[in-house]
């Protein structure tokens, strides 16, 4: 029989909703009846109560109120909230407050009734919800008061060397435990769903040595049965399997199909996926730390690959070196050209990279920083207002290191690229303003070949040089040649005023393939030759 209160302020809803409901054929029983939030309060603290049906408009505490009161202290009690208000914020709330339903007056009995069989369902959930995790604390309890804890002890004070190794391999031995193997390596197995890739609650920590309880009982059955080792749990959250045998080829690929059958049993029984590190091989008890190091470490890359891993670092690559300059250069070309394919293709040619690269969190992260850097300098290109490019970049480079996964990391980025393209898309709708963007911009790359000419901009821009020529004086007001001029003299002068290089090699960094030639159009641009005005500016 399940026990619902009913709380309304109006006499005659309460009448209503009393006589029209077949409480014994749904097999309830109205247990009370209160005007007000405060009744009710003080009516559940001593009467067992299923089901609240509640309006939210009442005096002294209103249904709002005694929803979070509900929430706080009786968890296992279903809500129900019926209310002439269909206001936003109060379905929020209701949310916020773990209400089960949210139902607009005037209720009809029909459909109170559907509700109510709802909440019957609800309340049997909740039930064995609560069953179940009273089952494992009970067990979890006994487990901690056998012999198992001091297993566990001593194995991890061996494996972290916190004692002498003499002294622990004295405890294996009075545990029955047979230390006289080859080869010995560590493996770490965590639970993702408490780890830092999450914001966990208060709960779920409390969860979470229920449940690697049953992740340590998968693992010990496992590892005992095929006779590869013993299982212990480190803490109260983690489970850690010392591996001991022969190291073959044979012997690892066997701990990696326990390892996997682990991962697949743990995911059946409590539906939690499991990451696992294997640590490296080792030939003494004294150097388990290592092996335990090795395979920690593992736990790290779940930022960057996410979970449900199973790392084996004997047969992980050593982490390459990474450079972005290539994939970067044509990833900023294709956004100023307007190629959105190729943009996304050099983004996924980079993310990929910096996986395979298994960089860490802190470089992970320079990496993507990198990427909105060039992102910014690309919108640079077409629009000047560079204080609204700075605190832009700066924000995402901020929100970046504040992901708990890459995945998130790298999901920003494309999302803030895609942006910049749109808007550059936008601004450059003028098709004269941005191939004069484009050239500008080659030029600035380009300028000290002294190949560089109108034929092969205008090849880059794939327009004719008429045409180019045309736009190019319309948008800036200068033709291709004294653009280049102006640009190779610019950098001229930068090196003539900070550097001691000779003429003749100024002359062959800026594109100028004759000297001379370099000589007469420098007096030309700045009244000046190159040997005077470097004179002049180094005094």
């Amino acid at each position: 029989m399940y026990r619902i209160l009913l709380v309304d302020d109006e006499i005659l809803v309460r009448d209503a909703i009393r006589e029209n409901i077949d409480w014994k054929a749904m097999d309830c029983e109205l247990v009370g009846v209160c005007e007000n939030g405060q009744e009710a309060a003080e009516f559940v603290k001593s009467q067992e109560v299923d089901i609240v049906l509640t309006d939210i408009c009442m005096p002294y505490m209103d249904g709002m109120e005694l929803s979070h009161y509900l929430h706080d202290n009786y968890p296992d009690i279903v809500i129900v909230i019926f209310s002439g208000f269909s206001d936003f914020e109060y379905a929020k709330k209701a949310i916020q407050y773990d209400v089960s339903e949210y139902l607009l007056k005037p209720v009809t009995a029909m459909e109170l009734t559907g509700v109510i069989s709802r909440m019957k369902e609800k309340v049997e959930q909740r039930k064995a919800e609560r069953r179940k995790m009273e089952s494992l604390t009970q067990v979890s309890q006994k487990y901690h008061k056998n012999a198992l804890v001091i297993r566990s002890k001593a194995i991890e004070e061996l494996v972290k060397c916190t004692q002498d190794v003499e002294v622990s391999l004295k405890q294996m031995k009075e545990l029955g435990i047979d230390m006289d193997v080859p080869s010995y390596r560590v493996a770490v197995f965590d639970m993702d769903i408490y780890s830092d890739m999450y914001q966990l609650e208060v709960e779920k920590y409390q969860e979470s040595a229920l449940m690697a309880f049953v992740l340590f009982n998968i693992s010990d059955e496992l590892v005992s049965q095929a006779n590869a080792g013993v299982a212990y749990q480190e803490g109260s959250s983690r489970v850690c399997v010392l591996f001991m045998g022969e190291h073959t080829r044979d012997f690892s690929n066997r701990i990696l199909e326990i390892c996997r059958d682990i991962q697949q049993k743990v995911k059946e029984v409590i539906g939690i996926a499991v990451s696992i590190g294997i640590g490296s091989w080792v030939k003494a008890p004294d150097k388990l730390l290592l092996s335990y190091k090795l395979a920690e470490k593992a736990m790290q890359y779940r930022y960057l690959l996410g979970g449900n891993l199973l790392i084996d670092m004997d047969e992980r690559k050593t982490t390459q070196n990474l450079s972005l300059q290539e994939p970067l250069e044509a990833f900023v070309n294709a956004m100023k050209t307007g190629k959105k394919e190729t943009m996304e293709l050099m983004l996924a040619k980079m993310e990929q990279g910096i996986k395979d690269a298994y960089a860490d969190k802190s470089l992970a992260c320079v990496y993507l920083q990198q990427i909105v850097r060039a992102v910014a300098k690309a919108w640079e290109t077409v629009n000047a207002d560079s204080d609204e490019i700075t605190h832009t970049r700066e924000e995402m480079i901020i929100r970046i290191t504040e992901q708990k996964s890459f995945q998130k990391a790298i999901g920003l980025v494309k999302d803030y690229a895609e942006r910049v393209f749109e808007n550059m898309q936008k601004y450059n709708s003028s098709s004269m303003q941005r191939q004069a963007v484009l050239a500008q911009d080659y030029i600035q790359n380009n300028y000290m070949d002294p190949g560089l000419n109108l034929n092969s901009i205008c090849n880059y821009l794939n327009i004719s040089t008429s045409y180019f020529s045309t736009i190019f004086k319309e948008a800036t007001g200068e033709t291709f040649i004294e653009a280049l001029v102006r640009v190779r003299m610019e950098k001229a002068r930068e090196l003539l005023e900070h550097t001691t290089l000779k003429n003749y090699e100024i002359a062959e960094k800026v594109g100028f393939s004759d000297p001379h030639y370099f000589g007469i159009s420098f007096k030309k641009m700045t009244g000046k030759t190159p040997t005077e005005y470097a004179r002049e500016k180094r005094k």
